[in-house]
């Protein structure tokens, strides 16, 4: 089984209005990424709070983000966890709900060893056989990298398609091209190196900044894509501020402030997320004035 994910993923936001999921405001923003061209929708991953959500919560935005896209794009549900049992029981929830795929985030806090992230990410993909999975890398968050060996041993199984490297080296993610092949499909999980993660054969992004800048996200990994770097290289160059001033704080803190500045959704977060302080909300307002995406 090999499906191909590429260009312009979005990890989705979870709005709330007084401490619940707003579902309406949920569909709208699934009804924006399908005006705005945006290649595929993730919902529940770190960008949506995932962790602040309840099973139920969790499967409820699932649900909502798969209804409303009606197959317009495809949605690939934030399914991971520490528990290899909790994983498998959100994954075959999600195949049941319809989705395309499903990103598994490197089990975090109990800090597995290389053998033991082969046998979590391998015993979700034996439970759910005919959903395509996408591990998703980010040591920054989780305490342990999956490393190239691993990952080229994963890449073996066949409804394991690819992987989201947020590792931040650009090292780390061209020798994950050569170890895994061309079928395997390698997507940036920082915004700020989708063009040169594309310009060595990554195929796209799981992006934070295309939750509002949409059109623009996809515009620059369809032209990589399409082999125009000079476009592409324009269009990341307007970007990139915007990109670096989504990780002033924590994400998601940033990017539903700036969804707020622009009027999508509320500023509201759950705790242990809470909001920017006045200095950095400022710096973020900035650096959406001066790429012209709010009036001054």
């Amino acid at each position: 089984m090999r499906r191909t994910f590429q260009g312009s993923l979005v990890a989705m936001v979870t709005p709330f209005h007084d401490g619940r999921i707003d579902e309406d405001k949920l569909r709208e923003l699934v009804e924006f990424h399908v005006a705005h061209g945006t290649d595929g929708l993730v919902p529940c991953g770190t960008t949506g709070e995932s962790p602040t959500l309840t099973h139920e919560e969790h499967k409820r935005v699932v649900e909502i983000v798969i209804q409303q896209a009606r197959g317009r794009l495809p949605v690939v549900a934030g399914t991971g966890s520490n528990s290899t049992a909790e994983a498998i029981e959100l994954t075959h929830h999600a195949a049941k709900a319809g989705a395309a795929g499903a990103l598994l985030v490197t089990p975090y806090y109990n800090k597995p060893t290389q053998q033991g992230l082969y046998e979590h990410f391998r015993a979700i993909a034996q439970a759910v056989p005919d959903l395509p999975l996408i591990v998703y890398n980010i040591q920054g968050r989780t305490a342990v990298n999956v490393e190239t060996e691993t990952l080229a041993r994963l890449a073996q199984i066949p409804n394991i398609v690819g992987v989201k490297e947020a590792s931040g080296s650009l090292d780390q993610m061209t020798a994950v091209i050569l170890a895994c092949g061309p079928e395997f499909t390698v997507l940036s999980g920082d915004d700020n190196l989708t063009l040169p993660l594309m310009s060595v054969g990554g195929r796209g992004v799981i992006s934070v900044v295309g939750n509002f800048l949409a059109r623009e996200v996809a515009d620059v990994t369809h032209a990589a894509l399409e082999g125009d770097w000079k476009r592409a290289r324009d269009l990341h160059l307007k970007l990139y501020p915007v990109c670096k001033a989504m990780f002033i704080e924590t994400n998601p803190i940033p990017v539903k402030e700036a969804m707020a500045m622009l009027g999508m959704i509320r500023a509201e977060w759950r705790l242990p997320m809470c909001p920017m302080t006045p200095a950095n909300r400022e710096k973020l307002r900035q650096a959406l004035v001066q790429a012209g995406v709010l009036k001054a």
